[in-house]
This record gives structure tokens, sequence and C-alpha cells, in this order.
């Protein structure tokens, strides 16, 4: 006789996502894994006394989402200090840092997410808008992209012998209280959270991703109690996303040391990648470019690792069995990582990745080809590749050669889909995909979401447990309101239902509609 399911899912749409790419009715689980897929009547015989029974009422079950490039904590910083994303401009920042500054006795004011270049003031946040929140307390504000923070005269005075210079903006010989890439990094420091502050962010932005479907992350972890804090929530059963940890290149001594390698750990929290950059952002205007900037003339960015560091730092970690995961968005940077790369034994095998591979010609996709590199690529990032939008201003007509995902796929290029949490939303993420504004950008539907799916997966090597709904594979699901191919030109538009990671619910917005299911 059989054993009865813990969970079955009755009267969906279920896509496997698999190449068989099968539909059914209804999808069963016992002991975290699927173990029948088919019509809602031959699923209904494995419901027993204490199986948790779900009437889908035709709604769409897809595979969980894999985020493959997050910084969850950040997440969490939005979501408990002040969230800039979405600011209309300075004056609605400044406004929504002083209703945090009157909420909190913390010594620093903090925002995050703000993205100057949907502003009709096109600029960057600059110290007097930030003294204006306070010329006693420490003011910080982060751009979206993380390479950009912008703070106010006490910071300045306090910080100012730790910068580098050329990372500290300057207009007449005096700092604009614009910092960029290892300038903003002092901040980042100062603010590290502790193990208890720590925990708290992973708890709020595990919530909010689990309420858009993620069922999986690969998270960017550096000198950060992050790691701690999820092994602590895994002993604790508590922890409702798989976490890979991409361990900063700064960690990979102690990576060796260990004798850690990638895949190492349990079913919830695994070492991954070894994280590094080589360039910063097109926001920065420090990406490496071979032409210079549009707006820029004669700037082409700046590198943050140099080729030669690079090299070795890959060098080392792939003779260690550990997979690399390199930051690169110009052109001269994703060639100088793919270079660093074709030294390597096998970078097939090893999967290394390229970080956002933003800015990519013919000859450089079929590179990746040829090495069999994954892109790791974030396609809410086309947000800024329309006409009049960041990539045009920064780079002219070379913005329809940013972020070819079609390009790479007619390549056979592996491709992963990461949010890069700007903002962390993958149907946001595949609506961007879906409806490119060039053919070299655009996916179909269902391309579009197997790099979430099975793509983000290989990334991980987790594609013979995850990234499918299929019969063996591990029970993570998202359950949709409406179907992605029926709504391909409103996918941000579409709710998530439910999701879950391992057989359990972690979010239930069918029967709890205020979505506290995996807080509690």
């Amino acid at each position: 006789m059989t054993d009865a399911a813990d969970l079955v899912l009755l009267d969906g749409e279920v896509h496997t996502l698999s190449d068989s790419d099968e539909t059914h009715e209804a999808v069963a689980v016992r002991d975290g894994r699927i173990v029948r897929l088919g019509s809602s009547y031959d699923v209904s015989f494995l419901v027993g006394a204490e199986t948790e029974t779900v009437e889908l009422d035709g709604r769409v079950v897809l595979p969980g989402f894999v985020d493959a490039h997050t910084h969850l904590p950040m997440v969490g910083r939005s979501l408990v200090h002040a969230d800039l994303s979405g600011a209309s401009g300075p004056e609605e920042c400044v406004e929504r840092l002083n209703e945090r500054a009157a909420e909190t006795d913390d010594e620093w004011i903090l925002g995050f997410g703000y993205d100057e270049s949907s502003w009709d003031d096109a600029r960057y946040l600059a110290r007097d808008d930030l003294d204006a929140v306070s010329e006693d307390r420490p003011v910080a504000a982060f751009r979206e992209d993380m390479h950009v923070a912008s703070v106010n005269g006490v910071v300045l005075d306090r910080h100012a012998d730790a910068m580098p210079d050329g990372d500290v903006r300057r207009e007449g010989g005096d700092p604009t209280g614009v910092l960029v890439e290892e300038a903003a990094d002092v901040l980042y420091e100062e603010i590290e959270p502790d193990e208890a502050e720590m925990e708290r962010l992973v708890r709020a932005a595990q919530a909010h991703a689990n309420e858009r479907g993620v069922t999986g992350v690969h998270d960017m972890v550096r000198k950060s109690n992050a790691p701690a804090v999820y092994r602590g929530l895994d002993r604790e059963d508590e922890l409702t996303l798989r976490v890979r940890l991409n361990y900063w290149s700064d960690h990979l001594d102690s990576l060796i040391d260990l004798g850690l390698k990638t895949n190492d750990g349990n079913g919830m929290v695994r070492v991954g990648a070894v994280k590094t950059f080589t360039d910063g952002s097109f926001g920065g205007r420090t990406a490496k470019l071979t032409e210079p900037y549009d707006d820029a003339p004669g700037e082409t960015g700046q590198w943050v690792v140099a080729p030669e560091e690079l090299e070795a730092i890959v060098e080392r970690a792939d003779e260690a069995g550990l997979q690399m995961s390199a930051h690169a968005i110009g052109d001269a940077a994703v060639n100088a990582v793919l270079d660093a790369y074709g030294a390597c034994n096998d970078p097939e095998g090893a999967r290394h990745r390229v970080e956002h591979a933003e800015l990519t010609d013919d000859e450089t996709v079929e590179r990746f080809a040829e090495l069999g590199v994954v892109a790791s690529v974030q396609p809410n990032f086309l947000k800024w590749a329309r006409e009049g939008g960041l990539y045009e201003s920064r780079l002219g007509e070379r913005r329809t050669e940013t972020n070819r995902y079609a390009a790479l796929r007619d390549a056979d290029v592996p491709l992963a889909f990461g949010s890069d949490c700007m903002p962390l939303d993958p149907l946001l993420g595949v609506h961007h995909a879906v409806n490119a504004p060039d053919e070299d950008q655009r996916l179909g539907v269902t391309e579009a979401l197997r790099a979430y799916t099975s793509g983000a997966a290989y990334a991980g090597f987790d594609e013979d447990r995850l990234g499918t709904v299929e019969r063996g594979a591990a029970a993570d699901l998202v359950v949709l309101e409406e179907s992605p191919w029926d709504r391909p030109d409103a996918v941000r538009d579409i709710d998530v239902a439910a999701t879950v990671v391992g057989g359990s619910v972690v979010y239930d917005g069918l029967r709890d509609p205020t979505g506290d299911a995996s807080e509690e």
C-alpha cells in the first residue's frame, strides 16, 4: 500500500518546466519531495487523514524561484531602515530619511535603494541633501547598485581619512558627499550589523522573498554575520530559503585553510562560489569599458580588482575546488574574467560564473559558449535599457549591446537569472526579459522562467534536485494567481498565491491574505 502524502495540491495547472515541458493538474509531496504528478483524480488517492490538501482552483504551479544573485541582508535593511526605492527625487528621499530619523534613536540614519536615473533632476543625492536630515547624526543613503553612497558632513568629517581620495567625488576641490567603490566600502564596514541585528534583517528579508515565490538564494557575503545566522536558523528549523553562500575573495584563505569546497553543506545551507569584483557600475561610471562613456568623454571606468590580481584569485580558487563568481559589467571587465577562466583546466565543469555580464559583443558571447561559463544576469536591469534610460545616457548606441539574453541563449550559454535585490522580485525580472526593448535581449515566457528556476539551479550545482517539478525533486514550488503565458505583457502584475519549500508552506496567501505564514 502506498503511503499517504504530506501535502497535495489539486485542480491546478502544474508546469514542470522540464525538458519535456509537461503540464499536470495536481502534485503530491511526501518527506519534502515530489512523489506524484497527474490528474487530480489520480493524485487524490494519496490523500490521507493527516494530508494537507490545497484546492488551487486553476492557479498555476511552477518550480520555486531560485535567485542566483542576492544580498539578502540589504533587502532586510530596506525593510527596516528608510526604503528609498521608487522615490520621485531628492526631496522625497530626504522626506523618507527624516521619517526614519524621527522613529529611531539609532546613531546612524540610513536609507537604501535610491535610483536617480529616473528623476527629472538626474543627480546623486549629495551632502547638502543629507545635511538637511541631520547635521549632528551620521546620515548615509545608498544607491540601489550598492556602488554609490551619499553622505552628510558628519560622515565625511568622521571617515574622510579612511577613504581613498579618488573614490570621493569633488567639485571645486570640496567633497560633494558622493562616494564610490572603496570609499563606499568604508561605510559598509562601519554599519555592518551584529549577529542579533543580522538575524532581524534576515528574518524580514526571507519572509519578503518567500512572498515573492523565492525558495532559494545565492547570497554574496563578506565579513558578515549572515552565514552564522543562516546556519542558526537552519538548526532551529526556521530557515525558509535554501541558501548558497558565495564568499568574498578576502575569505579565500580561510576557505582553503578549512578545506571547504563548493557544495559542502546540507540541504539548506551550502558553500557556493568565491565572489570577486573586477569593475564597478554604469550608474557610478565605474564599469570598465573598452571605449569611453558617452556622457563622460575620456573616461572608461576603473578596475576594482585589476586583471593580474583577478587571475591569481581565480587560479587559487580553481585549484582548491571552489567555483568562481566574478562581478563584471563593462565589456573590458567581462573579457578580463573570461581570460582568467580560460586559463583554468575545466571552467565548464567548475561552472565558473560571470555576474552581470552587461555589455557583450558577439565575440564575447562566443567565448562564453566555448568556455561553458555561466552568465549570471539580472533581467530587472533592463529597466535602464529603453530609449532615454540610464544605458543610453552612459553608452549611447551601445545600450542595445547590454543584457543580451537571447544572444546568450542562442549560443547555448548557461543562463541564470537573479535580482541583485534591485528589487528582489523574480516576476518583475521575467517581465523585463519577456518585454525587453531589443530582440537580442528578449526571451519567451518559458525561457525566462527557466532562467529563474532550472538555470539558476544549474549555476548552483542543484539541477538534480531543484528547478523543475518532477518526481523525486525537492518540493520547492510557487503558486501564481494567473498564468504568465496568458499575460506576457503584464507578468510583473501577477500575484504569488503560495510558496512551498521542502514540502512546507512558507507563504500562504490563499488562506492568509496578509501573508504572515513565513513569520510564525
